[in-house]
């Protein structure tokens, strides 16, 4: 009982396998049979292609519509394309908004002293070179000056004023020039310690012209 029940399995694992295989073979048949069958497709594509570019009669019609077809040229001379318009003019008429302005902005302590810093720097430029033009071409000396500023008779607190007006473009921007050197280091750049320090700055620059204007 046992040999028979054996051979009728073999006989089933035989017969799968035969199944499998046969099914295996239609399927690389069928594949074989597509791609030979796309092969011939483009072969004839190919082949299609090639005569109609070889045709005279495709040839012809190409030349006789590139004949047919009338290009004309306008010669237009530059001063009638260029119109003197201005700049404003131009955008005007191309519906172009202008830009805001520095009006528009409110006023802060960060732009007020960076405008102050390049004001003074001008002024303390234009103080040496004036000093420098005039020890050159006068021909007297300070103490003249000097004199001439006593004979006005000008009072104690009028004489501190000149002097801390003058003085001030030298405060300032010595006061200012430290805290942007500060900056070079990488401290106080957060924005609270930028104003802290606009503040501290404003306060040594009077600090500073204050000494200069009573010595």
């Amino acid at each position: 009982m046992r040999s028979a029940k054996r051979a009728n399995l073999l006989r089933n694992d035989s017969n799968k396998y035969r199944y499998i295989s046969c099914l295996a073979f239609r399927c690389l048949s069928v594949a074989a049979t597509l791609h030979t069958s796309l092969a011939r497709k483009k072969l004839r594509m190919f082949a299609l292609t090639s005569s109609l570019a070889r045709s005279p009669a495709l040839r012809q019609g190409l030349q006789v519509a590139a004949a047919n077809r009338q290009v004309s040229v306008k010669v237009v001379s530059v001063g009638s394309t260029l119109k003197d318009e201005s700049f404003f003019e131009k955008n005007e008429r191309l519906g172009r908004q202008m830009s805001p302005h520095l009006t528009i902005y409110k006023p802060q302590l960060t732009s007020m002293l960076s405008i102050m810093h390049r004001g003074t720097g001008l002024a303390l430029g234009v103080g040496v070179w004036g000093l420098g033009l005039g020890a050159l071409i006068s021909s007297h000396d300070i103490s003249h000056y000097v004199t001439m500023v006593e004979g006005l008779q000008l009072s104690g607190g009028a004489l501190t004023a000149i002097k801390f007006i003058i003085a001030y473009p030298v405060g300032y921007h010595s006061a200012n020039g430290i805290r942007h050197l500060l900056w070079d280091t990488g401290r106080f750049l957060k924005i609270k310690e930028v104003y802290s320090t606009g503040y501290a700055m404003v306060a040594a620059s009077v600090v500073i012209t204050a000494i200069l204007a009573l010595i």
